[in-house]
């Protein structure tokens, strides 16, 4: 299949990399498509793991092929930062480039605002389980034996069997959430618990040393635990019913003190989890999640003390 990748980022490339491993034809569409600083290669070192249940360290060279305008894809993969997704299609269209979008995004957006923004594309939302870093040419990544999408009843594209034969092909898994925008919603309610606890004393600015030091506290994780119980009565006020994602949101029902002890040893068996929550050091694509649920839970008027107390001791760390 031929896959566009919208930019050079590490969850995009990471798939890419994986895509064009199983055989696919794929090319990265840049916004400066003339920039001389652009590679024309990649050192990749990957923690695969679809084949191992602890991983497999990898190391290899990824080409990157660049898309040329007017050009139809049969998927084009969207991962952008920070809510960016009006300014994605803006370039998707500037160039002419077609296809049936794949939203791996964190957003806050209704299903309403998503399809507006989205405009003529067809579309379907997933998440992905992967993430990393780059720095220079050196995509540093984990990526998990699947990833999240949406049910073909609820997408909005023709050539759903396409997509599960393309992801089948690379050997990732699906799973189907209730409903994949209420999903991210509590997937990002939940990391901005997580977050704004590591961070508690208001510095944020080394998110690698404060991811290590919640996954080895079990006192910091079970204030996590409480403070995600807040976090997520946000995404309840804006009308979600929590019932069927229950198991999503087990591990915080029970008492914060032994959830925290199960939280450290899981973290401590499952490397996967551990390199990947060490490795995102993005703090606008982070604090674009915070900030949103800070936001809404202000504008709800709900009572979230730990949550709040965190946020705004970090929020008065980080110039405006």
């Amino acid at each position: 299949m031929k896959i566009c990748i919208l930019g050079l980022g590490v969850i995009g490339t990471t798939y890419g990399y994986v895509f064009k491993k199983a055989g696919h034809q794929v090319e990265h569409l840049l916004r400066e498509m003339n920039n001389p600083n652009v590679p024309s290669s990649l050192d990749v070192k990957i923690l695969d793991g679809r084949y191992a249940k602890k991983g497999e360290e990898k190391s290899d060279k990824y080409i990157v092929n660049i898309a040329k305008p007017n050009t139809e894809y049969d998927f084009i993969i969207l991962s952008v930062a920070s809510g960016k997704i009006k300014d994605a299609i803006t370039t998707l269209n500037k160039n002419n480039i077609t296809g049936s979008l794949i939203l791996f995004c964190n957003f806050w957006y209704s299903r309403e605002e998503i399809e507006k923004i989205v405009g003529d594309y067809s579309y379907i939302i997933g998440f992905p389980t992967a993430g990393g870093s780059m720095t220079q040419n050196i995509l540093d990544c984990v990526l998990f034996n699947h990833i999240m999408i949406e049910s073909e009843r609820k997408s909005n594209i023709t050539n759903y069997s396409s997509l599960i034969e393309l992801l089948v092909s690379a050997d990732l898994k699906t799973e189907i959430p209730y409903d994949m925008v209420e999903w991210i919603w509590i997937h990002m309610a939940i990391n901005a618990g997580v977050t704004s606890s590591a961070a508690q004393g208001g510095n944020i600015n080394k998110p690698k040393q404060l991811a290590i030091n919640l996954m080895n506290s079990p006192q910091m994780l079970a204030i996590a635990v409480k403070t995600i119980r807040e976090t997520v009565k946000v995404v309840e006020a804006r009308g979600v019913d929590l019932r069927p994602y229950k198991n999503e949101l087990l591990p915080y029902r029970i008492p914060a003190r032994p959830a925290g002890i199960i939280m450290k040893m899981m973290f401590k068996n499952n490397e996967l989890t551990r390199r990947i929550m060490t490795l995102h050091n993005d703090l606008t694509d982070i604090m674009y999640g915070c900030k949103s649920v800070y936001e809404t839970g202000k504008l709800k008027k709900l009572n979230l003390p730990l949550f709040y107390s965190n946020m705004d001791a970090i929020l008065a760390n980080i110039p405006n």
